[in-house]
């Protein structure tokens, strides 16, 4: 399909600027050079919004929690913010989260794991894990229901969304309902043909995700640890069901449908959606972009979907 239209005048909109590319940039430069603003749109209003600092493994992590109107317990997303393990915070991903909390009628906790290269893996895959623990044993003090908790996050934070998925398997919880992965990074490999026909002009390029990535890891061996490359897992059973939605115009977009893939192969429910004529980030753009508001809606409908136990039939695909 062809770009589309709404996409197409972003991305000119964002070549007028002239903004260095980000693979030129010091992580810091980076890191203040990010700016989603119109792009977004207005933040809603929703029933109340808390900034925490939270006990993790290591040290302290911030969080920033969505309540939506009414009483609760509600049903709690954990969502983790991308930006290539380097850049992105609370505030990128504000609009978004207000939108979920509204809409899928849950709590949603915004995660502000610690950043590379300053922190390299695996510290935001033991942040986001750590405070997703956090917030199943602490559901109850923040008007959440623990049985009903679920994770999101797009690009690395789809990434580390699916991680901390493999590790709350692997470590015994905690129990997770679902996992939302919106265009993950999943291997660290730069030669799917997504790759090849979107390294530039789209946004994201090749030669920044492998900045990014070359911040985030000590060195290439730990690329193919499966906390860092969940698609070289060797064993996906007994994972959460899980929405993947893709972008065609994204370098990203064949190692996510790749891990859906893989899921489904492993017995996992899975519903995976490529939005076509899209770029990566479009999430992050309701106000721009129709698609990335579809999407939210998307993600809202799915999670109220899961969260509403006396809806769900036993076995039925999400």
């Amino acid at each position: 399909m062809a770009l589309d239209p709404q996409a197409k005048l972003v991305l000119e909109k964002m070549k007028a600027a002239d903004a260095p590319p980000t693979h030129t940039l010091t992580p810091e430069e980076a890191r203040q050079a990010l700016s989603i603003g119109s792009l977004a749109g207005e933040p809603e209003e929703v029933g109340k919004v808390e900034d925490r600092i939270i006990s993790g493994a290591t040290g302290e992590i911030p969080v920033r929690i969505y309540t939506p109107q009414g009483e609760g317990p509600f049903p709690v997303l954990v969502y983790y913010h991308g930006g290539g393990w380097v850049i992105g915070d609370l505030d990128t991903v504000d609009i978004p989260c207000r939108m979920l909390a509204n809409r899928a009628g849950c709590i949603v906790v915004s995660v502000d794991y610690r950043l590379a290269p300053e922190h390299k893996f695996p510290v935001a895959a033991e942040d986001t894990y750590a405070a997703t623990k956090w917030v199943v044993e602490n559901a109850k003090a923040i008007q959440g229901d623990p049985a009903r908790v679920a994770v999101c996050g797009d690009s690395a934070g789809g990434n580390l969304a699916a991680v901390v998925a493999l590790m709350a398997r692997d470590r015994n919880g905690p129990s997770l309902l679902y996992q939302v992965l919106i265009y993950p990074v999943t291997h660290h490999s730069f030669e799917t043909n997504s790759y090849r026909e979107n390294a530039e002009g789209y946004f994201l390029t090749k030669e920044t995700m492998v900045w990014f990535w070359n911040h985030y890891l000590q060195n290439e061996q730990a690329g193919q640890h499966a906390y860092a490359s969940p698609l070289v897992a060797e064993d996906l059973r007994n994972l959460p069901p899980a929405l993947v939605i893709t972008a065609e115009y994204d370098p990203l977009r064949d190692e996510g449908e790749a891990y859906a893939t893989r899921l489904k192969k492993a017995g996992v429910q899975v519903k995976a959606m490529r939005y076509d004529g899209m770029i990566h980030g479009f999430f992050w753009m309701p106000h721009a972009l129709e698609q990335g508001r579809k999407a939210i809606e998307q993600v809202a409908d799915a999670l109220k979907h899961v969260f509403n136990k006396d809806r769900r039939k036993k076995g039925e695909l999400l």
